[in-house]
């Protein structure tokens, strides 16, 4: 119960409501230096989370291919569209 009221511009994305998420959405930092932060920030939690860890598997590893793997199928998709086999009739 030491946990006081945290300002909404303090929390993270999934811990603030709706009705919130305008006035979170204005005190983020959107300058070069502060996207460039976030990144950062995504990139450690990320790595402690799923790669430094003392019993490590493969899961953080895999998800990482995943999403390589699903994002270069989306950024190919229009190509693969068209390549595709067509019924002529």
């Amino acid at each position: 119960m030491a946990d006081g009221i945290v300002p909404v511009g303090e929390k993270r994305l999934m811990e603030v409501k709706l009705c919130e998420l305008g006035s979170w959405m204005g005190k983020r930092d959107f300058t070069p230096n502060g996207l460039l932060a976030s990144i950062r920030n995504g990139h450690d939690r990320y790595y402690n989370k799923y790669i430094n860890v003392k019993k490590g598997g493969i899961g953080g590893v895999a998800m990482l291919l995943v999403g390589y793997v699903a994002l270069s199928y989306l950024w190919e998709y229009d190509h693969l569209k068209h390549d595709r086999w067509r019924k002529y009739h």
